[in-house]
């Protein structure tokens, strides 16, 4: 597929197929988008350069250096973009696999064995915390995986949100409920709120491994949805998979929703991202290639039908997720924008350009290295890191790439790292999977794939152990 999607993007192919007229349409077309992309681009980096007068000229740099990866990134998905929604017959579309034993031999595998990374993963924690002289047993170490955002989410799970109380509780209704309703509904079953969270996303991880590999073998074959896999498992923050908190759950049901759109079921993938739009704000990013999608079948799939257009009515299926947990913030607090307020209160939260996260996070790791290498180690290095390696990850692979992945982790990184003040962008980028599609593409080569896995790993370990030792690892 992906040596299709290249050849079609040559001049050479695009004379057999469109005539010439044509061929300058689109050509037109795509110049006319970069150079809106572009204004659009130069005029929020020029408002923000001249309204943000506190940031040192290091820090302007690293934006800049953000924002010029993006444009870059965003010039190259251009084309691929408008060849993915024309009649490209070079461009295949959803090769239909058959649900064999041996398939679903390989997913059992895959299940059994992260469930057992997953365990894994709280051993090491568990050694360690004793190496550290934590005395403990194996259980009594669980309890530290409540650290960070997971006792609100299991507060939730147990109390619900709560309309009055103490500043803290309240504040919790910033955290969505799809990964809470879940817990409680696995507490049912295993009785401690803390055994049901982690079981939850045990099973959660597991799922979307299984699903990563169905997902990406439609595209890489075989060995490089394992190699996707494999890099799922020690991307930068992965360990937050096995954490009580929504991270597995938003992965699995985003997993779905991508997976069902490629099979072309379009209802069920638009609830699927519902659901993930109700266990995360970012889930509506789903919309995105789920769009991408359903309008690349529909130009592919002859004249455009009352019965097709009824598929794109779904999508609104996804932002009616979001929807439910505005409709909890009416109910509990009276305006179903409230959370809004709390993440702005209590959190400085709001939201902002991504290359403003670049200067601001440059700025405070170069204060932080000299004053404080606890939190230049474990928060802000970890972050500048994550965020701008992800862009030079994906930017090489955009012609390799199916349009609707590029499209999915432009709109998820522009909302995630755009946060006007993030903590967390390896948590958020782990879920991404559109890296993890990049990153197989990227190791086909045998030397690649050795130097990124050698690499991966490394980060995985030093951060798992920032993260052990609190250093403001979130």
């Amino acid at each position: 597929m992906r040596k299709s999607i290249k050849n079609a993007r040559g001049d050479s192919a695009l004379k057999g197929i469109y005539p010439a007229g044509r061929i300058m349409s689109m050509k037109k077309a795509q110049y006319t988008i970069s150079a809106a992309g572009l204004a659009v681009m130069l005029g929020a980096f020029v408002l923000w350069w001249t309204h943000t007068p506190s940031v040192s000229p290091a820090g302007r740099v690293s934006a800049l250096a953000s924002a010029g990866l993006m444009t870059a990134l965003c010039l190259r998905f251009v084309p691929v973009w408008l060849h993915f929604w024309t009649h490209n017959t070079l461009l295949k579309d959803t090769p239909r696999e058959q649900d064999t034993p041996e398939l679903r031999g390989v997913c059992a595998k895959i299940f059994i064995s992260l469930l057992l990374v997953d365990v894994a993963v709280l051993l090491l924690v568990y050694i360690l915390r004793h190496l550290m002289g934590c005395e403990e047993s194996f259980v009594q170490s669980l309890q530290f995986w409540t650290c960070a955002d997971s006792r609100h989410y299991l507060d939730i799970a147990r109390d619900w949100y709560l309309s009055d109380g103490e500043w803290d509780r309240l504040v919790q209704l910033v955290f969505l409920p799809g990964y809470p309703v879940a817990v409680r509904v696995m507490s049912f079953f295993v009785g401690d709120y803390l055994y049901a969270a982690l079981l939850t996303s045990a099973l959660a991880f597991a799922g979307s491994g299984c699903l990563l590999y169905l997902l990406l073998r439609l595209d890489f074959g075989h060995s490089g949805a394992l190699r996707g896999l494999k890099y799922a498992c020690i991307i930068t923050g992965a360990f937050f998979f096995v954490a009580p908190m929504s991270d597995g759950l938003f992965l699995l049901l985003s997993l779905a929703c991508i997976y069902l759109s490629r099979r072309r079921k379009w209802l069920f993938s638009c609830l699927f991202g519902a659901l993930a739009a109700f266990t995360r704000s970012l889930g509506l990013a789903l919309f995105v290639p789920v769009l991408f999608e359903m309008v690349g079948h529909t130009v592919r799939s002859g004249p455009f039908t009352p019965r097709r257009a009824l598929n794109f009515l779904f999508l609104l299926l996804i932002p009616a997720g979001f929807g439910g947990y505005c409709l909890i913030n009416y109910l509990v607090a009276g305006s179903p924008f409230k959370y809004m307020e709390y993440q702005s209160v209590h959190w400085g939260q709001n939201l902002g350009l991504f290359f403003n996260t670049a200067a601001y996070q440059f700025d405070n790791a170069v204060n932080s290295a000299f004053s404080d290498t606890r939190v230049f180690l474990g928060l802000w290095l970890p972050n500048l890191l994550c965020s701008f390696c992800s862009l030079c990850v994906m930017l090489p692979c955009v012609k390799q790439l199916r349009a609707s992945y590029t499209a999915y982790f432009i709109s998820y990184y522009v909302v995630a790292i755009g946060a006007t003040w993030l903590l967390s962008a390896p948590r958020y980028l782990a879920a991404l999977f559109p890296i993890t599609a990049a990153l197989a593409c990227l190791s086909e080569n045998r030397r690649a794939d050795l130097i990124l896995t050698t690499m991966l790993a490394s980060c995985w370990t030093l951060y798992l152990a920032a993260f052990v030792l609190r250093w403001q690892v979130w």
